[in-house]
């Protein structure tokens, strides 16, 4: 995507310095665009929790990358087993709720022990990382083209009307690699020259709707407008919304969805109001062994972020409170939205019902729940 008109992934490894990551720090945004350079695995995954980069597809390849550092730092010690265990461990248990995290911590294992001398591991873990990369923004790309028909097909039906489409959080370009998942069908609609309206909830209590979602709309040209989270229902309930597209941070292989708080009121909103409800997702956030979204765990963050606020003054980051400092505050980040209240689940591979079978039909090489590290699959 672009940033001031310039080509921009959101996680890249330096030109020159094949030993230092560089990313987009998310907490400056949208008022600054920093990018910071990231040379170790400690602080890699200090980014990842603490939110430097967040969103599924980008953890994932965070993690990827986090490895490959990892790796580097390993071949610097003697114990290259060791180093490289707690790495892994210290990156997994940084956001629990993304199975993105794990999965690319995983392959990234498998992949290095493919390697007999130090400098093979560090061969394959470069690669690795840069396939992981490579396949999130790919995969992105297919969603978009995939969720397009289903705009064009809305399109249709009210021909020369807007198209209101309403997203939650940020599944956006800043979430993935490149063009996001939620986001991507728009941004493809937004290129065919779609009369296209994004209705983006604001995502109490970080705020990545209203800071991110908005900012990176606008840099691509796109006409959208900042609600509260608590005004999607105000808004199906007035005709104002054609379509619901949102991200996942985790989804079952039998169609549950695991995505960031207030998703799921959003989903009965939208039931209640028979407005289509997808959910768009690369495959690498379906977690082939979970079958009930309840068991899906739930990150729990700091109160301070329900207590306070922050933005941009003066040209410097505040953060200011908004909660009487005796109230104690819970921080659930994400909920479930079951399967029945989810029309689809847009993929890289096509749409599909939200159920196992419609799933592992997509997917048929994963027929025993167990997870594939290939290098890009062809889009059936």
């Amino acid at each position: 995507m672009k940033v001031d008109g310039k080509q921009f992934r959101t996680i890249w490894r330096k030109p020159g310095d094949e030993c230092v990551v560089q990313l987009i720090d998310q907490r400056f945004l949208p008022h600054d665009f920093v990018i910071e350079e990231v040379r170790g695995a400690d602080q890699m995954a200090r980014a990842i929790r603490e939110m430097h980069v967040r969103g599924a597809g980008l953890i994932g390849a965070s993690a990827g990358y986090g490895m490959y550092l990892a790796v580097l730092e390993a071949a610097r010690q003697k114990s290259f087993d060791e180093q490289t265990a707690a790495a892994a461990a210290q990156l997994r248990a940084t956001r629990p709720t993304a199975v993105n995290l794990s999965w690319a911590i995983d392959r990234q294992l498998q992949a290095i022990a493919g390697g007999q001398t130090a400098e093979e591991k560090i061969a394959l873990a470069s690669r690795t990382a840069d396939l992981i990369a490579d396949e999130d923004a790919e995969h992105c790309r297919r969603i978009g083209q995939h969720g397009l028909a289903l705009i064009q097909q809305i399109a249709r039906s009210k021909p020369n009307k807007k198209l209101n489409v309403l997203t939650h959080c940020n599944a956006g370009w800043l979430a993935f690699v490149d063009y996001g998942s939620a986001t991507a069908p728009i941004y493809a609609g937004h290129e065919k020259g779609l009369p296209l309206h994004v209705w983006v909830t604001e995502t109490r209590p970080r705020n990545q709707g209203s800071k991110l979602t908005a900012w990176e709309l606008g840099q691509q040209g796109v006409s959208h407008t900042v609600v509260a989270d608590s005004a999607a229902g105000h808004l199906m309930q007035r005709g104002e919304v054609d379509l619901v597209i949102v991200g996942s941070d985790r989804t079952t292989h039998t169609g549950d969805v695991a995505n960031k708080i207030g998703t799921y009121l959003e989903a009965l909103a939208a039931k209640a109001n028979d407005i289509p409800f997808y959910v768009a997702l690369p495959s690498s956030s379906i977690d082939w062994k979970m079958r009930d979204g309840k068991d899906i765990p739930i990150e729990e963050r700091g109160a301070e972020e329900v207590k306070n606020a922050d933005g941009w003054h003066d040209g410097q980051h505040t953060v200011v409170r908004i909660a009487p400092d005796q109230s104690a505050a819970a921080n659930y980040g994400f909920d479930v939205t079951p399967r029945n209240l989810v029309t689809g689940l847009i993929t890289e591979r096509g749409v599909c019902e939200p159920n196992e079978k419609s799933i592992r039909a997509l997917f048929p090489e994963r027929p025993n729940g167990g997870r594939r590290f290939g290098e890009l699959s062809i889009c059936c």
